[in-house]
């Protein structure tokens, strides 16, 4: 009687536990009945019929990342590279991802792979690097296109690594560096360039200054010898001025016939000491008349002035 009572007891247990499920949150439980699909269980509690239900699939609604294998690709201009990535994946169909496909995961991955071989065999090598977005982009509509049967969304594809051969890496390494020294050499020779163009700007610049300093200094000059030529001038027609009233004062006349005589003796004994030869006037020995006619020229000129 005990042992009918414990058999009881658990197969009541049994049945509780095959009729009572918990679905965790982000979780999606896929019911059978008779072999045939039933319900999608939602998260919570809920009961199935012990016996002619089954959960067949359990699929987590929460996003994925598949590694994608490195493979093989070849380029537009016939290089081979390898590459390797990362893709995003959520279900938002648990019926379809059950039914759907057998294993969307397996043909996630290989349709990822196809794609990516058809797109890097549009670009060139030199152009994968850069074109790391669009292929992403690429590979992502690929995938929805055909994953809409599946009940698979991709969120996003990314490139993990691009590796070209070693030979090709050598000479990429080589343009780098013939490149590195091609802008070393510009940028010497605009340091030159710009350098002569200083040199130039700075002779040009002395020739001017000393141009302007000659300029400045015979302007200078030219003042002095204006304001000398002046003063000179100042000075005689003052001295004029005061020999002429002094001949108006009392004796001036006396002092200047006295004067002309002095000056004629002076000029006739400088001849008679520099050449052999004399000329002397008719009338020299008339001195009083020389000195009368000489002071009759000295008034006609005062008169004039």
């Amino acid at each position: 009687m005990g042992y009918v009572f414990l058999t009881l007891v658990i197969l009541a247990l049994l049945i509780v536990f095959m009729t009572v499920k918990v679905v965790p949150q982000q979780t999606a439980y896929v019911v059978e009945r008779l072999g045939k699909f039933f319900d999608v269980l939602q998260p919570g509690i809920t009961f199935i019929i012990p016996f002619f239900d089954r959960v067949a699939y359990k699929h987590s609604l929460k996003e994925t990342a598949l590694d994608i294998p490195e493979q093989i690709c070849i380029t537009r201009d016939n290089v081979q590279v390898r590459v390797d990535g990362v893709i995003f994946i959520q279900i938002v169909d648990a019926q379809k991802a059950s039914y759907g496909i057998a294993d969307y995961r397996f043909a996630v991955i290989q349709l990822s792979q196809t794609t990516m071989r058809s797109e890097m065999g549009k670009i060139e090598l030199d152009k994968t690097f850069e074109e790391r977005t669009t292929l992403n982009q690429a590979v992502v509509r690929a995938i929805d296109e055909a994953a809409i049967g599946w009940g698979v969304k991709v969120l996003r594809y990314e490139i993990k690594n691009i590796t070209p051969p070693q030979s090709v890496l050598n000479a990429m390494e080589k343009q780098m560096q013939a490149e590195r020294e091609k802008r070393a050499v510009i940028l010497q020779s605009e340091g030159e360039k710009q350098s002569a163009i200083n040199i130039a700007e700075g002779q040009k610049q002395k020739v001017v200054l000393e141009s302007e300093g000659v300029r400045l200094r015979q302007i200078n000059e030219a003042a002095g010898e204006a304001e000398a030529i002046k003063s000179i001038a100042d000075a005689t027609a003052e001295s004029i001025r005061k020999v002429a009233a002094a001949i108006n004062d009392e004796g001036g006349m006396d002092a200047v016939q006295l004067r002309v005589a002095e000056q004629l003796v002076d000029q006739f004994g400088n001849l008679a000491r520099t050449n052999n030869t004399l000329i002397l006037p008719a009338n020299f020995g008339d001195l009083a008349s020389i000195i009368s006619t000489a002071m009759t020229v000295v008034k006609h000129q005062d008169k004039k002035a």
